[in-house]
C-alpha cells in the first residue's frame, strides 16, 4: 500500500456547489493551490476535521482534471452535517487515495458501457463517466440510466443536461420515482426502467446506488441475459478505516477497502446481508 496515502494533507475548499436539497459538491486543492494527489476513477479519500470526525468519500472528479479534487456529499450524519456547514476558504484534512478503481485502462477499454445509478450513486460513477468522455476514442457507445426520488434529487443535473446529453455516442435515460409537476420524462424505479429499456447484453455494466436498487437491478440484468462477469459495482459506503484494520467493511473473505471498493459481481460470490 502507498504509505503516503496514510498521511493527512491540508486541503482548502475553493468552491461549493449545491446539487440537491441534501447534496453539495466540494472542490478541494492543497495549500499550494494544486491538486492534492492523483487517483483513478472509483477511488476514495478520507476527509476529516480534528475534533469532529472523519469519513470516506468517493472522489467524484475525473483524474483527467488536473487542477482539483471534487466530492459530492449527501448530508446524512454528524460528519456530513459539519461538512455541509463549510464555507469557501475553509481548511480540511484529506488523505488518500484508497481502494481500487474501475479498470478503465484494461477490462473496460474498447467496450460499450452501460452506467446505472440511483440517487447519490451517480457521484462515484461521475468520475468514470467524465474519464470516458475525455478519452472517448478508447471506448464504444455509452448509455447512462439514472434515477432519483424526484427531479430535485438528481445529482449533477445541469452537467447531465448541458454536457452529457450533447455528447455524440452518449445516450442518457433519466427517471424519477413519482410523477412531479414540471417533469415530462420517465417515471418509475431504476430496476424496472432498465428492463423496459432492454439494453444490449454485450454491454459492460457499471452500477452504483442504494442496496435495494442494486439487488433488483442485478436480478433484472440477469433476466435480460447479462452475466456477473459483465457487471461492476462500488461499495465504498461500507468502509470506515480505509486500510483493512477495523474489519467493518468485510464481505465474506473480502475487505471492501483493500479488495474494493470496486468489485465485479463474480468476485463477490454473494451480496452482503443488507442487499
Amino acid at each position: 500500500m502507498n504509505t503516503e496515502a496514510l498521511i493527512p494533507k491540508i486541503g482548502v475548499v475553493t468552491d461549493i456547489r449545491i446539487d440537491t436539497p441534501d447534496v453539495k459538491t466540494f472542490r478541494i486543492v492543497g495549500l499550494d493551490g494544486k491538486k492534492v494527489f492523483e487517483h483513478i476513477p472509483g477511488q476514495c479519500a478520507m476527509l476529516s476535521m480534528p475534533g469532529v470526525g472523519e469519513a470516506l468519500f468517493s472522489i467524484t472528479s475525473s483524474p483527467t482534471n488536473k487542477d482539483f479534487l471534487e466530492f459530492s456529499i449527501k448530508k446524512c450524519g454528524c460528519v456530513t452535517d459539519w461538512l455541509h456547514q463549510m464555507e469557501v476558504g475553509q481548511q480540511i484534512t484529506i488523505r488518500g487515495p484508497y481502494g481500487n478503481g474501475f479498470p478503465v485502462e484494461t477490462n473496460l477499454k474498447g467496450k460499450d458501457l452501460l452506467f446505472i445509478a440511483g440517487g447519490i450513486g451517480l457521484a462515484p460513477l461521475r468520475s468514470v463517466i467524465n474519464y470516458v468522455r475525455d478519452n472517448r476514442k478508447n471506448y464504444g457507445s455509452v448509455q447512462i440510466i439514472y434515477g432519483s426520488r424526484s427531479k430535485d434529487d438528481l445529482v449533477d443535473y445541469r452537467e447531465i443536461i448541458d454536457e452529457w446529453m450533447n455528447d455524440e455516442g452518449i445516450e442518457v435515460n433519466l427517471t424519477i420515482d413519482r410523477e412531479q409537476e414540471g417533469w415530462d420524462g420517465h417515471v418509475g424505479f431504476v430496476p424496472n426502467y432498465v428492463k423496459e429499456l432492454n439494453p444490449d447484453i454485450r454491454k459492460t455494466v457499471l452500477m452504483c446506488g442504494p442496496p435495494i436498487m442494486i439487488k433488483f437491478t442485478l436480478a433484472g440484468l440477469k433476466e435480460l441475459g447479462f452475466q456477473d462477469t459483465q457487471v461492476y459495482t462500488t461499495m465504498e459506503l461500507r468502509m470506515k478505516c480505509g486500510i483493512g484494520k477495523c474489519g467493518r467493511c468485510n464481505i465474506g473473505s473480502k475487505y471492501v477497502c483493500k479488495d474494493g471498493p470496486v468489485f465485479r459481481f463474480d468476485q463477490l460470490g454473494e451480496l452482503p446481508n443488507e442487499y
